[in-house]
């Protein structure tokens, strides 16, 4: 055992473990989640990463001492590299505006640093405020980490967004000669394609794709060098410059100092922009999923106008029933993520005065929302959209059933004898097809190709047939 002191008194740390008394305490006064800080992908990497550029930069402005500089160096490429992975145990929720993270970190590399120089922990070579926190502040050190965290989230999204949109692309095009039937408020509308539909989801997808890039461009303007309140108070000549230089340098990512730090610590805009476009890609999913859900609803008593593939049975009781459990899924995952927005945007308003010191439920909420995506998307692919396909006949018989057909009639003879065909069509239970011919307003050739559900799905072909039915009456 160690003891460790601070200024609410000592504490007997067990020697097999890196972090200090302050970890400790705050391990002891936060467990209420069950899911620590650690557990956010590349999270406690980020601040390590940070940490590792500041003992370059003060070592190379001559501030520290190199022998310090390269034990702390060496302890955070340990940390990056996932060596002290059960070293962070605090929970995601922590008051203090994330102190207790960032000294977590700096007694873990405080520790490893001595025991690189003299061979055991403790704080005689190196000190986790005097040397490893030298030149920052939790103020400034937990939102930068939180930018190159969400940096590097982001771009795996990024990443799993740009395979839905190529799925979804290829979609449109295979699936652009099938007619079906459109609706509008869950009712009957009129003939368009597979294709056309899928259409829509790609290109939302694809502008979902640029906006959540642009927003991530954001995440490259970091507060670090603001320490307290932004005022860069306890840096050191020559820091701000070279620390951004050897953080570049470190990570092959053009960070940059934000323009304004008091800005930076105080408003969290940014936070809110990365969550708007994780929201609204959320959104869109959710829908697209609903839409699959209702048109493969059945078989015998829905719509059943697309098959989804069957991923598992869906009734502990009723033999051969499949639910559409991948569009359910992204269904809740999108709630989830709507519920998180509204945590974020709460924990951003409420950053008073000169700080805002709700990072971690921000951290907890965006990163868990993008985590969510980054994982959802692949399976979401692979085990319903890759396979998805519309059931042709049935989806065709709607098309030509559709008493929205008689749009055609109005548009010839008028809205008044429009609408007399679609009511004697639904009233005799009959097409609007056999009602025309039978009313003798078309002939048999004349129907067939004024009222092709595919005619009516493309605006050139069905303007062509109403002009060739105009030339043919003059």
């Amino acid at each position: 055992m160690r003891i460790e002191t601070d200024f609410l008194g000592e504490m007997a740390m067990d020697d097999a473990v890196y972090y200090g008394i302050q970890t400790e305490r705050a391990r002891l006064n936060f467990a209420v989640s069950g899911r620590l800080a650690s557990d956010v992908p590349y999270y406690i990497a980020s601040i390590a990463v940070l940490k590792q550029a500041a003992a370059k930069a003060n070592h190379a402005i001559g501030a520290l001492d190199k022998a310090q500089a390269d034990a702390i160096v060496q302890a955070c490429e340990e940390v990056i590299a996932g060596k002290f992975a059960d070293q962070f145990p605090i929970d995601v929720f922590q008051g203090g505006g994330g102190t207790s993270s960032n000294m977590n970190m700096n007694e873990v590399l405080a520790n490893r640093a001595n025991e690189i120089l003299t061979g055991q922990k403790g704080y005689d070579a190196v000190h986790p405020n005097t040397h490893v926190n030298m030149g920052q502040s939790t103020n400034d050190v937990i939102p930068a980490a939180m930018k190159v965290t969400s940096y590097q989230a982001v771009n795996g999204l990024i990443d799993e967004v740009a395979k839905l949109e190529a799925v979804l692309a290829q979609k449109t095009e295979d699936f652009a000669d099938i007619v079906k039937l459109a609706r509008t408020c869950l009712q009957d509308a009129v003939p368009m394609t597979f294709g056309q539909q899928f259409s829509g989801y790609y290109h939302q997808v694809k502008r979902l794709h640029q906006a959540l890039i642009t927003a991530n461009r954001g995440n490259l303007e970091l507060p670090l060098g603001a320490t307290a309140v932004g005022t860069g108070l306890s840096t050191h000549e020559g820091y701000l410059d070279r620390v951004y230089e050897e953080l570049q340098a470190l990570t092959d990512t053009p960070y940059v100092a934000e323009e304004n730090f008091f800005d930076g610590l105080q408003n969290g805009d940014g936070y809110l922009e990365v969550a708007a476009q994780v929201k609204k890609l959320a959104v869109f999913l959710s829908k697209m999923a609903t839409d699959f859900r209702i048109q493969s609803s059945g078989p015998r008593a829905g719509f059943n106008e697309l098959i989804l593939p069957a991923v598992q049975p869906g009734s502990s009781i009723m033999p051969g029933k499949i639910n559409p459990v991948m569009p359910e899924l992204v269904n809740q995952i999108a709630y989830q993520i709507i519920g998180n927005d509204t945590a974020i945007t709460m924990a951003v308003e409420g950053g008073e005065l000169d700080l805002n010191v709700w990072e971690p439920v921000i951290i907890k909420s965006l990163f868990e929302s993008i985590q969510l995506l980054t994982n959802t998307l692949p399976l979401f692919i692979e085990k319903c959209i890759a396979d998805i396909e519309p059931n042709v006949d049935v989806a065709r018989e709607y098309a030509e059933k559709s008493t929205a057909l008689a749009t055609v009639i109005a548009s010839l003879f008028g809205y008044k004898v429009g609408c007399q065909v679609a009511s004697a069509a639904f009233d005799q239970n009959k097409r609007v097809r056999d009602v025309v011919l039978e009313q003798g307003i078309l002939t048999p050739e004349q129907a067939d190709y004024l009222l092709d559900p595919m005619v009516m799905t493309d605006p050139a072909k069905s303007a062509a047939a109403i002009r060739r039915y105009q030339e043919e009456q003059q």
